[in-house]
């Protein structure tokens, strides 16, 4: 059966799958095909940048469901596109890489696999401890569904598997690929994450800001080296570097105003080599977020300001202070564009229950990479959480139980089937709002 929604952004009409209908039907293909995907790319996770076998598995599961696909769009990315008829263009991405994490989360298809990282050239245990895997799998889901309903939709449907979301220049890479050239630029640009905080099938969905934006910064402090019985012959950059990473707490509780987020974490402190040397060089790195411009501005130029005057305060000249390095790879704050959240919030409370539509106010400090899909040329922009954790275990946390695992935990895990589930259904029921125009 079908039905007409109303669209709250024009008087035009949709014709939209029934609730009943489209989850019989997105059951059915979890049941004798999904489930068994999705069991495999959770077993077979791989690094950002090396994401081969995952690609080529994505490329020919579009390909099957009747895509025309393109491979190796900025690394190991994938453009799959349906046209359908004269319509608009719109865009839905999945990120595919997993993380170098061992898994610990007792499933029985828990990641066993290692690969040889890219980044540090090492051999690490990989996991989808970010659930990158229930994203491609609905990706693919959401391909079979929109093909097989090409009577309630019209225009171009461009699906993306983009690589390196977790290393934070997937995105980048397949912007300078020429993406929007190559095939098109969105009239619209979509993307879910799966989110083990939220509650299981829920369609969380904020107005605002739903992830930060994110700059990695690195500090060397140059010190003098000396004997560990000498310190006064020497100028310790562990002091030094400790003095800068208790001065930078400041910086968001005391130059930030109160309700305005802000993170600056130190997340790495490299120094020395032995007991009793003091050396002469110490490396901060650390990890800054925000919300938007201004509070950028006022955490980067006061992490420059405290590293430099602590190195006066040590007693070092000028050619000697701390450096401070913002990497030129930065994200943005994610930005979901108010009137086009509303309108998705409406057909997925008309076609899924209004009790799975929920809300979502407060702004994560979590950064994302997809907002260098849709910032130049501004494009609107729809990015949604799926709760992928049931409520019972909730439950059982705020009981004294086992806490919820936190992405890119070993433990993590989500309940699959529900959450592919939902996944698939919250994307068809946006993409035919937005493209079943009559």
């Amino acid at each position: 059966m079908k039905r007409l929604t109303v669209l709250l952004a024009s008087s035009l009409f949709a014709v939209v799958a029934s609730a009943g209908e489209l989850n019989d039907s997105v059951e059915t293909d979890y049941d004798e095909y999904l489930g068994d995907l999705w069991d495999h790319f959770h077993q077979n996770p791989e690094l950002s940048t090396a994401e081969f076998k995952t690609a080529a598995r994505m490329a020919e599961e579009l390909r099957a469901a009747g895509f025309d696909v393109t491979e190796g769009v900025g690394g190991t990315g994938v453009v799959a596109i349906l046209e359908n008829g004269p319509g608009r263009l719109v865009m839905m991405r999945a990120d595919m890489d997993g993380l170098p994490v061992e898994e610990k989360s007792g499933l029985p298809n828990a990641s066993v696999v290692t690969q040889m990282s890219p980044l540090s050239g090492k051999e690490e245990p990989v996991m989808h401890a970010c659930g990158h895997d229930v994203h491609i799998t609905s990706l693919v889901g959401t391909a079979r569904q929109m093909a097989a309903r090409k009577d309630e939709w019209s225009g171009t449907l461009m699906l993306v598997v983009q690589p390196a979301e977790e290393g934070g220049n997937g995105a980048i890479s397949m912007r300078k690929a020429g993406i929007w050239e190559r095939f098109g630029t969105p009239d619209y640009a979509l993307a879910l994450h799966i989110r083990s905080e939220y509650v299981l099938g829920q369609i969380n969905v904020t107005e605002g800001s739903p992830y930060a934006g994110v700059d990695t910064v690195d500090i060397i402090i140059h010190g003098v080296g000396a004997h560990g019985a000498s310190p006064h012959a020497g100028k310790d950059p562990v002091v030094l570097g400790s003095q800068i990473v208790m001065a930078l707490q400041t910086l968001v509780s005391r130059e930030l105003p109160p309700r305005s987020p802000g993170v600056v974490t130190v997340g790495s402190f490299q120094a020395g080599s032995k007991h009793n040397i003091i050396s002469d060089r110490a490396h901060l790195q650390l990890t800054v977020r925000n919300t938007n411009p201004e509070t950028r501005k006022i955490l980067l130029d006061g992490i420059r300001r405290i590293a430099e005057n602590m190195g006066r305060v040590a007693g070092l000249p000028d050619d000697k202070l701390p450096e401070v390095i913002v990497s030129d790879e930065f994200a943005p704050p994610m930005m979901n564009t108010p009137q086009l959240v509303r309108r998705l919030r409406v057909a997925w409370s008309d076609s899924l229950g209004e009790e799975r539509v929920v809300d979502v106010p407060e702004q994560s400090m979590v950064a994302e990479d997809f907002p260098f899909f849709t910032i130049d040329p501004d494009i609107a922009t729809v990015y949604w959480n799926v709760g992928g954790t049931p409520q019972e275990d909730f439950d059982r946390a705020a009981a004294g139980g086992a806490p919820v695992p936190s992405h890119h935990s070993p433990l993590f895990k989500i309940s699959p089937e529900l959450s592919v589930r939902a996944g698939v259904e919250s994307t068809v029921v946006a993409l035919i709002e937005l493209m079943g125009d009559q």
